[in-house]
């Protein structure tokens, strides 16, 4: 799907080859804003767009936009790389995209109010019984509890992919602890300050207060109906990888960024301890993940959480956002039987189709991926940040038949997927303009209502080729521009 070959400026060498670029669109499509961001990108030279981006990137280390890569010796705070040149979605994809996503949020949340309620979608076969009730994430402790307004997935990241074709898909939903939208906010702040000129004649949506939804969202949760709730964030610490964007994500909201410590249960309910005392809490944003938020209830040796905050949950005076076990629904295995689960529920076909995935704990599934693993991805069904992924037409032989072991030996662990040639975007390498392979992260934040930031977060692969775009492994990020029209204004 390469771009139109008339092309000057910084773009007059690239080419996109095969895959379908998201900045010049197809050679029969091309995209409607081409020729404007094409007078903009001829007005700066390479050695000039490389100076704005070293600049960028010493400004964003300064103001600590960081987040912690661990090694097996130490772990080191990075910058997550920035690159200059924007990934841009015209008016009618994002329109498409919006709704999506909502879709989506709205059956994860049915799924998991089904799950944790009557469970009419396992006794009806929709999804089978083992495949949740026998889930590392199914917590059993919140079966038949009430969460407000039944939402259990109040923050959601999807994770999507184009392929070659221009066709969106979902590859993942992330429905625990979902981060990085820090970074959408951050990029945006950065791309005004190191590039304004290239916004002229574009109508780009803002992606200006998130913190301001989030927190409205959160309220909408609030026991009681609470007119100004107290919340607070609880983070891990300091040592945490996110923490920057816990502290980014406070600051935004308005509200007390806490650790486990600074928090208190009496009497099933849970209070700050401030200088003036005990202050009450009503909604707890939580990055901290299931095993680690209550020592009385999932591990007992966890310093991170706070002992009784499960009490106070259950009996409907604190909302935790995400709820506990929500897990169940983002598992890699439970992720191939969302179509079904979206008409299940809605009886609406996905809007978002899926990547075709087969599950390696079924008879088929098993026998196709063991006999095309030079051809597919396989992905272990609970890891998440790209580790455990084994992309077959790239791996050594050895490699291979390691991964084949581990499926026979755990075939329901894992999970496997054609290789999809995702999309590309002229990005800022060493040797040029150069394609280098996106995905997409929108964000969404559900109270009554269901609210999705214009664009999220564009991760790109900057080595060559490579198709894993996450930080931990070496990706970067772009800014996204959602347009508000199909041409310029």
């Amino acid at each position: 799907m390469s771009a139109p070959t008339s092309r000057s400026g910084l773009l007059s060498k690239y080419d996109s080859g095969s895959y379908f670029c998201e900045l010049l669109g197809s050679p029969t499509s091309p995209h409607p804003v081409f020729e404007t961001i094409e007078q903009q990108l001829s007005t700066i030279t390479e050695d000039e767009l490389r100076s704005r981006a070293a600049a960028a990137e010493n400004d964003l280390y300064d103001l600590g936009v960081t987040f912690t890569v661990y090694s097996e010796k130490n772990a080191i705070d990075r910058v997550l790389p920035f690159d200059m040149i924007p990934r841009i979605l015209s008016a009618a994809d994002w329109t498409m995209l919006e709704a999506g996503v909502r879709q989506r949020v709205r059956t994860l949340n049915l799924f998991l109010a089904d799950v944790y309620g009557p469970q009419k979608v396992l006794k009806d076969g929709i999804v089978p019984a083992d495949l949740v009730l026998g889930n590392p994430n199914y917590r059993a402790q919140m079966q038949g509890v009430k969460v407000a307004n039944d939402v259990y997935v109040a923050i959601c990241g999807i994770d999507l992919v184009r392929d070659q074709n221009g066709q969106f898909m979902v590859l993942e939903d992330n429905a625990r602890t979902p981060s990085g939208v820090s970074y959408v906010l951050e990029n945006r702040r950065m791309m005004h300050r190191a590039w304004p000129e290239l916004f002229h004649g574009l109508g780009v949506q803002s992606v200006d207060g998130y913190g301001a939804r989030l927190r409205q969202a959160l309220a909408e949760n609030a026991p009681g109906g609470e007119a100004d709730p107290h919340i607070v964030l609880l983070t891990p610490g300091t040592y945490n990888s996110a923490y920057f964007e816990h502290v980014f994500l406070a600051r935004e909201m308005g509200v007390t960024l806490a650790e486990g410590r600074d928090l208190v249960v009496v009497d099933s309910k849970v209070y700050l301890r401030t200088i003036a005392g005990l202050r009450r809490v009503d909604v707890i944003y939580r990055r901290i993940d299931d095993d680690f938020l209550d020592p009385l209830v999932f591990r007992e040796d966890s310093m991170l959480g706070v002992p009784g905050v499960m009490d106070a949950y259950v009996k409907g005076n604190v909302h935790l956002a995400n709820g506990v076990g929500t897990g169940v629904a983002d598992d890699k295995a439970v992720y191939a039987y969302m179509p079904r689960l979206t008409r299940y529920y809605l009886g609406e076909d996905p809007i978002i189709p899926n990547v075709e995935t087969h599950l390696c704990n079924e008879a088929e599934g098993l026998a196709y991926t063991l006999a095309n693993l030079e051809k597919l991805v396989v992905k272990p069904v609970g890891a998440s940040g790209g580790y455990g992924v084994v992309i077959g037409p790239r791996a050594t032989k050895a490699e291979i038949e390691e991964t084949r072991a581990q499926i026979i030996a755990d075939p329901g662990n894992f999970i496997s997927q054609p290789v999809i040639g995702l999309s590309v975007c002229p990005t800022v390498c060493k040797d040029g303009i150069e394609p280098r392979h996106i995905d997409l992260r929108p964000f969404a934040v559900t109270g009554k209502d269901t609210w999705v930031l214009p664009g999220g977060l564009t991760r790109v692969a900057l080595r060559k080729n490579s198709l894993v775009v996450n930080s931990s492994q070496g990706g970067g990020s772009k800014d996204t521009w959602v347009l508000f029209s199909e041409g310029t204004r």
